[in-house]
């Protein structure tokens, strides 16, 4: 594992190559994700981008092209396959200057039933940065493919987030998606809010790809904009039955080109069928408000 560090103005972060993760950005001293030390694992990291699909395969099983396919579980607390094998791989870095990384992981199809290359870039900007991810296909069949990002952002006691969605998936035991419902009012952050004060752990449906975070006591927000691959989203807020250790200091707000469980959904829930050779990419956009 290596950490590059990049820079731009006032804007500084530092990534890991164990998972592509992003371990801080930072805007001079106010942290524009959750900063994570350089020893940090992937989830416990600041974001982590999530390949070949993001979250979770109901039952660990697929059928798709007249073939069934099985997952294994892929940590030891979760009894499902779990958001693909980017962010648990070493990535090697192809290319490096002050502000920009690129990196690149390659999975072979061993325990996941996908062969692909996949590519992410960090781009640093005096007011922001810019994330890139793509992934090309290498195997020899069509493949429902989707990606994502797993970002988490600071919550101070007055932070606010608007943005807006269209219905929002409840959540079954196991992590698991249920069915789409009317967006509950609570969930509604078309006009700028706090996060509820109990778990959260839900997707919502025809996400904008528009989203603003504020931090009234530290004089700043930070502005999300994705591509329009990126219309679903998922929110994230633990609980201290989760986590024990939660302080209520974060949150995930998770940009992704498809649902969580879309293997076994009506039009595969936004995945994208990727011939042999064919890639899947898109982008990911910070940037940050100071008062």
């Amino acid at each position: 594992m290596a950490v590059v560090p990049l820079s731009a103005g006032n804007v500084s972060a530092r990534i890991s190559t164990f998972g592509g993760a992003v371990l801080r950005l930072d805007h001079g001293a106010v942290p524009l994700l959750r900063p994570a030390p350089d020893a940090a694992a992937p989830i416990d990291s600041a974001c982590y981008p999530l390949v070949p699909f993001g979250n979770r395969v109901r039952g660990n099983q697929f059928a798709f092209g007249g073939q069934d396919y099985t997952l294994q579980p892929n940590t030891d607390w979760d009894s499902h396959y779990l958001h693909g094998e980017g962010w648990r791989s070493d990535w090697a870095v192809t290319a490096q200057t002050e502000s920009t990384v690129t990196l690149r992981h390659s999975h072979a199809g061993e325990a996941l039933p996908y062969h692909y290359d996949a590519e992410q870039q960090i781009s640093l900007r005096p007011d922001g940065a810019d994330l890139r991810l793509a992934v090309t296909n290498r195997g020899d069949r069509p493949m429902p493919f989707g990606l994502g990002w797993h970002p988490y952002f600071p919550m101070t006691p007055a932070t606010t987030l608007q943005t807006e969605t269209g219905a929002m998936w409840t959540e079954e035991p196991g992590w698991l998606p249920g069915h789409p419902v009317p967006l509950p009012a609570e969930m509604d952050f078309r006009q700028p809010k706090g996060l509820p004060h109990h778990w959260v752990n839900n997707g919502f449906e025809d996400w904008s790809g528009h989203a603003r975070i504020h931090w009234p006591e530290r004089g700043a927000a930070l502005q999300i904009s994705a591509d329009p691959l990126f219309r679903a989203m998922f929110l994230f807020v633990s609980d201290t039955t989760f986590d024990p250790g939660y302080k209520r200091d974060f949150f995930a707000l998770e940009p992704m080109s498809h649902l969580a469980n879309g293997h076994n959904l009506p039009g595969l829930g936004g995945l994208t069928v990727l011939a042999p050779g064919a890639t899947l990419a898109g982008a990911l956009h910070l940037t940050v408000e100071t008062a």
